[in-house]
């Protein structure tokens, strides 16, 4: 818009009288044109914010004189985070301007006369032809969405803690009878006089301490599953780590005939990973593929990366999962073993959860599992917002 004008101005000597009227009706066209892309951010449920590429106030609509304390006068002669007068929100978007970066969206809380409010920041340039033109700042009330989210947290929490203190229940109770069997066995052979009560002595108490260790590492998997993890993240390789964990299960892959097949992406970035804890959960999976492949086979390992998040794809040519129990498999205590906790998909579903990734399982009987564990990549690079129009 300013380009036209400009041309205009420079013209105006050299037109006649229709040709000024011609110029005179595409400029009013022209400001209808800009007086509707200023009703529309208006009417958008969030604050939006301009600036030019000196970061001076260029547009503010409406919504966000309402969510956030303004400065009230001298607005053109002001920069984006002067014009705010919260300090930790003036402080936010005065940094991730000066750096020039798209940066995670950050939520602030705010007193209000009736209720904390809860704003979420977020804080973009603006580009055309590779060039900034100017600043992008939106503000959004998401106080009802984050009670919400904490409402369905702790409702899941409730849920999930329900669901483990009766499994817990059921897997005490098992030694707990067998441990009251043998007192009570201990009491009879006491109370009688044969040679051989001794040595029936020492087997019953030798098998209730067995039971005991077994309830002592029932409650350890417990608390191990309900505590907040201790992570220590560093960036890290992720196709390092998959390498350094197939060469310690390689002899154990071997001896159960399992060919391992890897396909490490190229160029992946380095994630934020506590490398122990990733591990545990990426062998977890593992022993459960080399239990599901008893008569061999092929685990195969993929990583790339895609949407901004690096897959972990592995697959292996086992048994599989019935459809009706794909769902179970991460809950506590449920287990298809013999001799299983129930517990190591939880842990796996745990740890993913941690480094905020997401987990993934596609099964199908008699052909095998499939295990795709996507983890995000750390936003330092640049992204901008393209606009390929004049500036606001």
């Amino acid at each position: 818009m300013r380009h036209l004008v400009s041309k205009a101005i420079e013209s105006l000597p050299k037109l006649d009288s229709g040709q000024i009227n011609n110029l005179i009706s595409i400029l009013a066209e022209e400001v209808k044109d800009i007086e509707l892309l200023e009703m529309v951010l208006s009417s958008l449920p969030f604050g939006v914010i301009v600036a030019r590429p000196d970061h001076y106030i260029q547009f503010m609509n409406i919504p966000v004189k309402r969510m956030v304390p303004l400065q009230q006068k001298g607005l053109d002669k002001l920069k984006a985070w002067e014009v705010i007068l919260d300090s930790d929100i003036s402080n936010f978007v005065k940094e991730s301007l000066l750096e020039a970066e798209t940066v995670k969206p950050r939520d602030f809380t705010l007193e209000t006369l009736n209720r904390d409010i809860t704003l979420a920041v977020g804080v973009m340039p603006v580009v055309k032809e590779g060039s900034i033109q100017g600043d992008f700042i939106y503000i959004e009330d998401v106080t009802d969405k984050r009670l919400e989210e904490a409402r369905l947290r702790r409702a899941e929490s409730l849920a999930a803690m329900t669901t483990m203190a009766a499994s817990v229940a059921h897997e005490i109770k098992n030694p707990l009878g067998s441990i009251s069997i043998y007192l009570q066995l201990m009491q009879k052979s006491l109370n009688t006089d044969s040679e051989s009560c001794r040595t029936d002595l020492e087997d019953y108490l030798s098998i209730i301490s067995e039971e005991v260790e077994r309830l002592n590492s029932i409650v350890v998997d417990y608390l191990f599953a309900v505590r907040p993890m201790d992570t220590h993240p560093i960036p890290t390789s992720i196709n390092s780590i998959i390498e350094e964990l197939i060469t310690f299960v390689q002899y154990e892959l071997m001896e159960a005939g399992i060919k391992v097949e890897e396909y490490p992406g190229k160029d992946l970035p380095l994630l934020n990973l506590d490398e122990k804890l990733i591990k545990q959960a990426l062998l977890n999976i593992i022993k459960n593929a080399l239990a599901a492949m008893e008569n061999g086979g092929t685990l195969t390992i993929r990583t790339y990366e895609k949407d901004n998040m690096v897959h972990m794809r592995i697959q292996d040519t086992g048994i599989g999962i019935p459809a009706d129990l794909v769902s179970k498999i991460f809950e506590p205590y449920f287990t298809t073993k013999d001799n299983g906790s129930g517990l190591g998909l939880t842990v796996v579903y745990k740890v993913i959860k941690e480094h905020g990734g997401e987990l993934r399982v596609f099964s199908k009987e008699g052909e095998g599992t499939t295990f795709t564990i996507l983890l995000p990549i750390p936003q330092t690079v640049n992204k901008l917002l393209v606009w390929k129009g004049e500036t606001i």
